[in-house]
């Protein structure tokens, strides 16, 4: 693979040394990726245009911000993080994690590893800075109570944006409107503030050469862990001993099962953006319900 010439020079400047050879890696859907060798190192590397580069930062505070955590998952480090400009592509450098095969207590060691992870904590429920869920933007600005939180930064700009693409049907208005009223008694007041992967689904963890969990592609915040669990189930789900570990670990509330379909009503939503009508029936099942 054959970078362009500015961006060679950008690593290279970066690294203290020259790329020897560049390698693409599949399985991304915005940016391109690839792995970099150098004489030294080897890196994994996300490029692209401004549209595109425009998500690495926010990644690359996400990343810091679990890797710091210190749970015994493991978190790619950061390199160094560039914006576009006119004459070179913006990137995210950062430390190649040789794959591998899951081990005979992966999915467990998994489990109790998220449980760690979230018992890192804030106050509130939002972070520092907005970042991405896939493509579009995530709103993370502060709140003091959850269901404000969820409602406010979760689902009302999704369906903003729906409306604007001209996905959102108006016959959900009555549903969503109904929705609000309820998220009250829906959702806990003050649940943990668990710091959370914020886009847990099996395409963004990898199983590491010495098999570990590793978490990438991270949409941080803080907020109720049980949105993280929600998530991972919404396209298939992970081993059954990867929720019993966690549960073993740190038991879920009473009702889990329920708010697990309103929580996933989010990425629904973000999915009809995305994606389009083939997300509408789950979007329009999941309002009826708890409406």
């Amino acid at each position: 693979m054959r970078l362009p010439e500015a961006l060679h020079q950008a690593l290279a400047a970066t690294v203290g040394e020259p790329v020897r050879c560049a390698a693409p890696v599949g399985g991304g859907c915005i940016a391109r990726a690839c792995r970099v060798e150098t004489a030294r190192n080897t890196y994994f590397l996300k490029w692209g245009p401004s549209e595109v580069a425009q998500t690495f930062p926010a990644e690359a505070a996400g990343l810091r911000v679990l890797r710091a955590a210190e749970s015994p998952l493991v978190i790619p480090q950061v390199v160094a993080v560039a914006e576009a400009r006119p004459d070179c592509p913006g990137f995210l450098l950062m430390e190649w994690i040789e794959p591998g095969r899951p081990g005979p207590r992966f999915w467990e060691h998994f489990g109790e590893g998220l449980a760690q992870l979230h018992r890192c904590q804030n106050t509130r429920y939002g972070f520092d800075q907005d970042n991405f869920i896939g493509r579009m933007p995530q709103e993370n600005t502060w709140e003091e109570d959850w269901p404000t939180f969820f409602w406010r930064h979760r689902l009302e700009p999704q369906v903003r944006w729906a409306r604007e693409r001209g996905c959102w049907e108006r016959a959900w208005d009555r549903w969503l409107e109904r929705l609000e009223a309820r998220l009250p008694e829906l959702l806990p007041a003050r649940p943990p503030a668990s710091l959370l992967h914020g886009d847990l689904w099996s395409g963004n963890f990898m199983v590491t050469a010495d098999g570990r969990a590793a978490l990438i592609d991270p949409a941080v915040y803080y907020g109720d862990r049980e949105t993280d669990l929600a998530m991972s189930e919404l396209f298939g789900g992970f081993d059954a001993r990867f929720y019993a570990a966690y549960r073993a670990a740190w038991p879920l509330e009473p009702g889990y099962e329920e708010r697990r379909e309103l929580y996933n009503l989010y990425h629904l939503i973000n999915h009809l953006n995305l994606f389009g009508h083939s997300y509408a029936a789950g979007v329009a099942r999941t309002l009826r319900r708890f409406a």
